[in-house]
């Protein structure tokens, strides 16, 4: 299993049974009612300088908030985040209107609230939006 698997699955369990369902469709807002909003004290939006990391194995995964910035970025790399088979995962999100805004930023990816705190420790990030892959970080 994947480290990022095994991140995905400490932070947030609830996801594997998610993930599991074989679908193409992002998670239904209304089903993930329960866990927002979501906040991420480590986190804020702002620029990230690229960084290099060296993940071997792990899927690419994106973190974004609510914010513009995160909503520009987003729409502006839905095509590259889906041909690299991306995650996303919204650090930062009020409720299920600004879930669903974020989700038609980038038809396709699917994209979970889950707070982005423990991954900001553990790579030692500061802000968002931000794209990890196995070898580096880069907004």
């Amino acid at each position: 299993m994947s480290r990022l698997r095994w991140v995905a699955l400490a932070l947030c369990p609830w996801l594997s049974l998610a993930a599991s369902a074989e679908s193409s469709s992002p998670p239904d807002p209304t089903a993930l009612n329960w866990v927002l909003p979501v906040r991420s004290a480590r986190l804020s939006p702002g620029a990230v300088p690229p960084r290099t990391l060296s993940l071997p194995g792990m899927t690419p995964l994106f973190l974004v908030g609510q914010d513009a910035a995160s909503l520009e970025w987003l729409s502006r790399h839905a095509q590259a985040l889906l041909k690299l088979g991306a995650n996303g995962l919204v650090v930062e999100v009020d409720d299920t209107q600004a879930l669903r805004r974020i989700q038609t930023a980038a038809p396709g990816l699917n994209i979970w609230p889950v707070s982005g705190d423990d991954i900001a420790e553990r790579l030692e990030l500061e802000h968002y939006p931000v794209l990890i892959t196995p070898t580096g970080l880069e907004q």
